[in-house]
């Protein structure tokens, strides 16, 4: 199953607050536009907003506060960053962002532990066959990632 397309980082960031709307979560938005502004291009000319093939490069930053605390970076190459709780999934797709944060805030996504070799992992299952899966390498997990806890 294919999630809905979301060309822009605006269309994302819509997605997210209606996400944020029905679970009544409060969020923020951070807004950086133009090539002089966004993380990936470090590289442009002071001054210039647009990149050489004349597009106008649109990253964004939401906070969604609750629990689990979640951030998520939208980067214009269609592409986001999620933090769950202190755990930083990286090249998630932006179309499957909403699908990533109904898992979540939805109960879906746990924990599993295993003793030998010992380590514990956030696992978040998405409809179909996807499943993002990060080791928690943190000294004291909290307590959202502890509760949601599953045998391995």
């Amino acid at each position: 199953m294919q999630p809905p397309h979301l060309p822009t980082t605006e269309s994302a960031v819509r997605a997210i607050r209606e996400i944020a709307e029905e679970y009544r979560l409060p969020l923020t938005v951070t807004d950086d536009i133009g090539a002089d502004r966004t993380s990936r291009r470090t590289a442009a000319d002071p001054f210039t907003a647009l990149d050489p093939d004349g597009s106008l490069p649109h990253e964004a930053f939401v906070e969604l506060d609750g629990t689990p605390a979640v951030t998520v970076r939208l980067f214009p190459e269609e592409d986001a960053e999620i933090t769950v709780d202190q755990v930083g999934f990286h090249d998630v797709p932006r179309d499957a962002v909403p699908a990533f944060l109904r898992s979540v805030y939805g109960g879906l996504a746990h924990t599993r532990g295993r003793f030998f070799p010992p380590g514990l992992w956030l696992v978040v299952p998405l409809p179909g066959d996807t499943t993002y899966k990060e080791l928690v390498a943190l000294p004291h997990p909290t307590p959202w990632l502890l509760r949601n806890a599953r045998d391995a």
